[in-house]
């Protein structure tokens, strides 16, 4: 019974630092899905944190690993301690899946643009003078789904024609039909978001 309650203990300690660590681009993807974009921002502030959160989920995993897998000593008294009569939550199974949910949490920054939809550029022929680019400084993006976030967010205004946002800069560049848009929508748009826009510089 101790046994099992020590690895729900470390399945519960893992699961909740992996998903800590990438919190904070987990958190714009489930306020686009919830309609909430506001709330995108929320949790910006645990990104200096994401590297302890790694270090912690790893620590936990190896350690419950090598609990695992180091060698048994001998039991002469009783040889009913068998992997096959193992309980699930303290299996080798249980545990993989464990790691897997885990690992795939700590990532999720990496491929978290897949849950995103394609941005759609608007079907009708837009003029030289009025496809304009405008340059932003932005305030809270921390990973790339910050960025996703920001790039969708632009994305659904009318006359869009690209975007780019990078969170290692706290930058974005969005073009845009001038016709059918303006920078003000752009920067309100962002600004709904829950970052915000601290500078615009169109272009010359």
């Amino acid at each position: 019974m101790k046994k099992e309650a020590s690895s729900i203990k470390i399945a519960a300690i893992s699961i909740l630092s992996a998903f800590a660590a990438s919190l904070c681009c987990i958190t714009p993807l489930l306020a686009l899905i919830a309609g909430s974009t506001g709330m995108a921002s929320s949790f910006s502030w645990l990104t200096p944190y994401r590297p302890y959160f790694i270090i912690l989920t790893v620590g936990i995993l190896g350690f419950a690993w090598y609990q695992k897998l180091k060698p048994k000593t001998a039991n002469v008294a009783c040889q009913c301690d068998t992997e096959a009569k193992t309980p699930f939550l303290q299996s080798k199974l249980f545990l993989s899946i464990i790691t897997v949910f885990a690992l795939t949490t700590t990532l999720f920054p990496y491929f978290s643009d897949a849950f995103y939809p394609e941005n759609k550029v608007q079907a009708y022929p837009i003029s030289k003078e009025n496809k304009y680019r405008v340059e932003l400084d932005i305030k809270g993006m921390t990973c790339e789904g910050c960025n996703h976030h920001v790039e969708h967010a632009v994305g659904q205004l009318p006359g869009y024609i690209d975007a780019k946002a990078d969170y290692t800069t706290g930058s974005a560049w969005v073009e845009f039909d001038r016709s059918r848009n303006t920078i003000e929508d752009i920067k309100a748009a962002i600004d709904s978001t829950g970052y915000t826009v601290t500078g615009v510089h169109p272009q010359e």
